[in-house]
């Protein structure tokens, strides 16, 4: 992929700005959920741990390394999985109330899925030594 790190700093910066902006809004409160509110902080605030796998993946796409491209493979599998958690936390219906989906968890699902491409694409140039493998 020649626009491979290109795509996937623009992933890391929507996966950020995502973060800020409204996931769910919760009719019987009168009040929009983000990434970093929660009433009561009843879900936490995984925008921390979406923000620190960002800054992570920026990193790992840099680095030129063998290493880091499997490390950063890791990283998004586990970014995914949160995410699904994350997705199913903040849009199920309870007690005859059901949130409506905001912009900013499909900016979020669509910025952790191309982040999660990206990383099993790599462009990583393999040069290989015939004495190495003797």
């Amino acid at each position: 992929m020649k626009y491979y790190k290109n795509i996937g700093w623009l992933a890391c910066v929507l996966l950020f700005i995502s973060c800020f902006l409204p996931w769910a809004y919760y009719p019987d409160l009168h009040k929009n959920f983000t990434g970093f509110f929660s009433e009561q902080n009843t879900y936490g605030k995984p925008g921390i741990i979406f923000i620190s796998v960002a800054l992570i993946s920026v990193v790992l796409i840099s680095l030129n390394k063998i290493w880091a491209k499997r490390t950063h493979i890791f990283i998004c599998a586990l970014n995914t999985g949160y995410l699904i958690r994350t997705y199913i936390l903040f849009t199920s219906c309870y007690q005859g109330y059901c949130p409506e989906k905001k912009i900013g968890l499909l900016i979020l699902t669509l910025s952790c899925a191309t982040l999660m491409i990206v990383c099993l694409f790599p462009d990583l140039k393999l040069t290989t030594n015939d004495d190495e493998f003797r």
